[in-house]
C-alpha cells in the first residue's frame, strides 16, 4: 500500500507557483516515502491564464475564485502564492476552513496583520508553514548543524546581504511590488526578510535594531509610459543586535548592479567562520582557527556528500542540485508535518517573529534611533488585547 495523499489546492500561478508546482510534482519521485501531494486545483483571477498554468504544470483542475478551493472536500492544503496584500485574508479565511495552509513570504504586510494571521491557525488546529526555502540549501543547513555543534565556539559577528539589481535601471517599469499597499515594503520585506529568517535560523532571535530605508526612485512609468509613484523603500541597511550577543549587518537592494541573486552571509566565531553565497548554493566556505598555519584559511565544502542534509535523496556526490530542490525539501517538511500532526518549521511563528524585525528596523528608520524588537511586540499584543 502506497502512501495516503494529501490534495493541494494553490493561489496563485507566476514565479512562486511555478516554483511550487515543480516541487509538488518531483516530490514524490525523491522522497517516495512522503504523503503524496495530489495537484487538484489551482486558482487564479484571468480564467484563460490560469487555464493554461493549470494544463502546463500538472493541475486536475482549476477556478477563479480563490474561496472556491475552501469549500472542495479534495483539498487539504491551501498553497499561498499570491501578492503580498492577499496573504492574511486568504491564511485567515483557509485556516477557519480547518485547512493546512503553505504561505510565501512574507507572512503579512505587517506584524500585527501576522499576529492575527497566527491566531487564527492557532485557533482552528492546522498545520502552518512559511516558505523560506533558503533555510534548505544543503549547505545552508550544514551551517546550522556546526554552529549548534559549537565549531564556531562563541558568535561574534553576522554579516548578510541580498543583492540583486533589476532596478537598477530608473526607467524599469512599476510592477506591484512597488505598492506598499500591495507589497508592504520594498526590498526590506522582499528581500531582507530572507536574511532575517535565516539569521533567525542559525544563530537565535534579533534584540535590537537601528536601520535606514532609503528611496532612490520616486516614480516609474506603468505599461502605456504613465508616471506612478513609488512608496517603498529600494534598500534596507540596518544594525541588529542577536540575543546571544552576536552583532549583525543587514542589506538588501534592489539596485547593486551585477548582483542577479546575491543572497550571501558570513558568520565570525571565536574558533572559525563560514560563508555562504545562493548563487554558489552547494558550496559552505569553511575557517576553523585550530586548522595548522600552512593550511589556514577557507575551504570550499561541496555539500553533496550522503553525510551532508539531503545528501543521499539526489546524486552521487559531487552532482550538485539547484535552486528548485530547496521547495522540494520544503514541501517534503509540510507533509511531513501534516502527517504527524507536526507544525514543521519556519511556520507561522516564524512568520511573525521575522516580521516584528522587519517592523522594528521601519520604525527605527523613521526615528533614527535604535528599537528593541520586543517593545514592537508589546504594543502588538497590547493592542490586540484592547481589541477583545
Amino acid at each position: 500500500m502506497g502512501p495516503r495523499s494529501i490534495g493541494i489546492g494553490m493561489i496563485g500561478y507566476q514565479f512562486m507557483g511555478k516554483a511550487h508546482s515543480h516541487a509538488y510534482r518531483d516530490l514524490p519521485f525523491y522522497f517516495g516515502q512522503d504523503p503524496y501531494p495530489a495537484m487538484k486545483a489551482i486558482a487564479g483571477r484571468d480564467g484563460r491564464r490560469v487555464a493554461e498554468a493549470a494544463q502546463r504544470m500538472g493541475w486536475d483542475s482549476y477556478e477563479t475564485d480563490w474561496r472556491v478551493l475552501l469549500e472542495r472536500a479534495d483539498i487539504d492544503v491551501i498553497d499561498i502564492c499570491t501578492p503580498n496584500a492577499s496573504h492574511a485574508e486568504i491564511a485567515i479565511a483557509a485556516a477557519e476552513a480547518g485547512k493546512h495552509i503553505l504561505c510565501e513570504k512574507p507572512l503579512a504586510l505587517n506584524a500585527s496583520e501576522a499576529w492575527t494571521v497566527l491566531e487564527a491557525v492557532r485557533k482552528a488546529g492546522v498545520i502552518h508553514m512559511i516558505c523560506h526555502n533558503y533555510r534548505f540549501a544543503p549547505a545552508v543547513l550544514l551551517a546550522k548543524k556546526l554552529i549548534t555543534e559549537g565549531k564556531l565556539g562563541r558568535i561574534y559577528h553576522l554579516r548578510a546581504t541580498y543583492l540583486q539589481d533589476w532596478l537598477a535601471d530608473p526607467f524599469a517599469p512599476y510592477s506591484w511590488r512597488m505598492s506598499k499597499a500591495v507589497s508592504g515594503s520594498g526590498a526590506h520585506g522582499d528581500l531582507a526578510s530572507h536574511s532575517v529568517d535565516l539569521a533567525r535560523f542559525l544563530l537565535g532571535e534579533i534584540r535590537a535594531v537601528s536601520g535606514l530605508l532609503p528611496r532612490f526612485v520616486s516614480e516609474r512609468p506603468d505599461p502605456d509610459g504613465n508616471p506612478v509613484q513609488v512608496d517603498v523603500d529600494d534598500a534596507s541597511i540596518f544594525m541588529a543586535e542577536f540575543a546571544c550577543g552576536a552583532a549583525g549587518t543587514f542589506e538588501a537592494t534592489r539596485y547593486a548592479g551585477g548582483n542577479r541573486n546575491g543572497n550571501r552571509f558570513e558568520i565570525n566565531g571565536e574558533r572559525g567562520s563560514l560563508r555562504w553565497d545562493m548563487e554558489k548554493m552547494n558550496q559552505l566556505e569553511v575557517y576553523f582557527a585550530d586548522d595548522p598555519a600552512e593550511v589556514q584559511g577557507f575551504r570550499s565544502v561541496s555539500c553533496t556528500e550522503n553525510c551532508h542534509p539531503y545528501g543521499g535523496t539526489y546524486w552521487p556526490a559531487g552532482h550538485i542540485i539547484g535552486y528548485e530542490h530547496t521547495f522540494i525539501h520544503v514541501m517534503h517538511e509540510l507533509v511531513q508535518g501534516i502527517e504527524r500532526r507536526v507544525n514543521p518549521e519556519p511556520n507561522f511563528g516564524d512568520g511573525l517573529r521575522n516580521q516584528l524585525v522587519l517592523d522594528a528596523v521601519e520604525e527605527s528608520s523613521t526615528t533614527r534611533q535604535w528599537v528593541d524588537v520586543q517593545d514592537v511586540e508589546g504594543m502588538i499584543l497590547s493592542g490586540s488585547s484592547e481589541d477583545k
